[in-house]
């Protein structure tokens, strides 16, 4: 039987989004503690249940605390639960992430949220040489029905050296390469929240496999793993 994410969840969050402070949280702390134990196994049935058909090789549940030191808001805690799951590198690309928090503002999301510079040039040009495979994937109708659009930040035209004017011009300029799926408070206190999620992210994997190949090898296709 599936995990279940405690009803006391979004009822705790929402009176910590209220009372963003540590004097509040300190005197609600045990709480905090029974509930956050609760979340943990969420996450780590979905980390099995992931590896039933990936290889996940590092899950990592994020603490409660923000970090203030450089941010305009200095409200202590965050608001939300999440975590990610680490595919093993350096043959499988990619991660998935958790992020439960109330008023239907929970979701999942897969993909490339940060790749690294060479990483970046190496999609680019991948997308600048031929961007029909990609897009057979992301246009799959199951697979949109899931994952809807493409998203991530961008730049506002080409990235040095490329065609400003070139067809995939629209892939070439993001950043970042991710799908999310959002969920109602609901839907994340149902029995079959883990179940959906780990359809989910099962149907993410033709993208993985497409771009876990394009970073594994140059563009001649030869492997760049020794």
């Amino acid at each position: 039987m599936n995990e279940t994410i405690p009803r006391e969840t979004f009822d705790f969050l929402k009176r910590l989004e209220k009372n963003n402070n540590r004097e509040w949280f300190n005197e609600n702390k045990k709480e905090f503690k029974e509930i956050e134990t609760e979340i943990k196994q969420v996450y780590k049935q979905l980390f099995e249940l992931l590896n039933v058909h990936d290889d996940i090789d590092k899950m990592k549940m994020f603490r409660i605390y923000r970090d203030v030191r450089f941010s305009k808001n200095k409200q202590p805690y965050k608001t939300h639960f999440g975590g990610s799951f680490n595919r093993r590198k350096p043959e499988l690309r990619g991660g998935y992430y958790l992020h439960i928090q109330p008023n239907n503002e929970s979701f999942i999301a897969t993909g490339f949220w940060e790749p690294n510079k060479d990483d970046l040039l190496r999609i680019r040009k991948e997308f600048e040489m031929d961007d029909v495979e990609i897009r057979k994937i992301i246009s799959n109708k199951s697979f949109k029905n899931i994952w809807g659009e493409l998203i991530g930040d961008e730049l506002k035209s080409a990235p040095r050296g490329f065609d400003k004017n070139h067809p995939a011009i629209d892939l070439i300029r993001k950043k970042q390469y991710i799908f999310t799926k959002k969920y109602t408070d609901k839907e994340v206190l149902s029995q079959s929240f883990l179940e959906d999620i780990d359809k989910s992210f099962k149907a993410i994997r033709s993208y993985f496999n497409y771009m876990s190949d394009v970073l594994t090898t140059n563009l001649n296709g030869e492997s760049l793993i020794k």
